[in-house]
C-alpha cells in the first residue's frame, strides 16, 4: 500500500511549547490532519515536512520523555 502525502499548503504550523524563541534547534508541527502528525524544522519553514503516524508520533514523544 502507497501512502499519498497530505497537502500542506494550508498548514498552520506551531512551534513546541518547550521552544526558548531565540532561533534555537525547534520543530513546528500542524493539527489537523487525521491519522498524521506533519513535522518541520523551524528554520527551514520553505523545505520538506515529514509525516508520522499517530501511534508512531505517540510512541516517539513518549521515548523521548522517558529519556
Amino acid at each position: 500500500m502507497t501512502a499519498t502525502a497530505p497537502d500542506l499548503s494550508t498548514a498552520a504550523w506551531r512551534k513546541s511549547t518547550y521552544s526558548d524563541g531565540n532561533g534555537g534547534a525547534c520543530v513546528e508541527v500542524a493539527d489537523g490532519f487525521p491519522g498524521v502528525l506533519p513535522v518541520r524544522d523551524s528554520k527551514v519553514t520553505d523545505g520538506p515536512a515529514l509525516t508520522f503516524g499517530n501511534t508512531a508520533w505517540a510512541a516517539f514523544i513518549s521515548n523521548v520523555k522517558a529519556g
